[in-house]
């Protein structure tokens, strides 16, 4: 081999790596399709849940929460709020309760304005939240409490 680095060599070390790593961008979007609809939870999407992400949506819940580690950091990560507040047998009264109580009026903390949500509102919210917990994330976010 010489000792020299030629521009051609360059050329080819260029074009070399740049096709070896498309491929590699490629397999890894093919492998991510592949893997998507059975970690997405898509199949338990209802009507009470679209309902709820359109309250999570108009109240802008995202500007003060996190969800999956997306939004604000204002206030607590709520994707993995179902499990840690109470699941399939306590999440929908504890919901209910805590959004009633709002705000709390606690000093030097900033307070969750009160939304005025209907019951039905609160359960698609609850149901939204639900399928959220749902999804398989890896297990994000790395601590119980987000």
């Amino acid at each position: 081999m010489s000792e020299t680095f030629t521009k051609g060599m360059a050329r080819n070390i260029y074009f070399g790596g740049s096709v070896f790593f498309f491929l590699v961008f490629l397999a890894l979007t093919y492998h991510s399709e592949q893997t998507f609809p059975e970690r997405s939870n898509e199949a338990a999407i209802t009507e009470s849940v679209v309902r709820g992400k359109l309250v999570w949506e108009q109240n802008n819940c995202i500007g003060c929460h996190t969800l999956l580690g997306e939004g604000a950091y204002f206030a607590p990560e709520l994707g993995n709020v179902y499990v840690r507040r109470g699941g399939e047998a306590g999440f929908k009264p504890y919901l209910h309760a805590w959004l009633k109580a709002q705000p709390l009026g606690v000093p030097g903390r900033r307070a969750m304005p009160q939304f005025n949500l209907s019951e039905d509102e609160v359960n698609d919210l609850a149901d939204f939240l639900k399928w959220t917990s749902q999804i398989n994330t890896n297990d994000w976010p790395p601590n119980k409490e987000g």
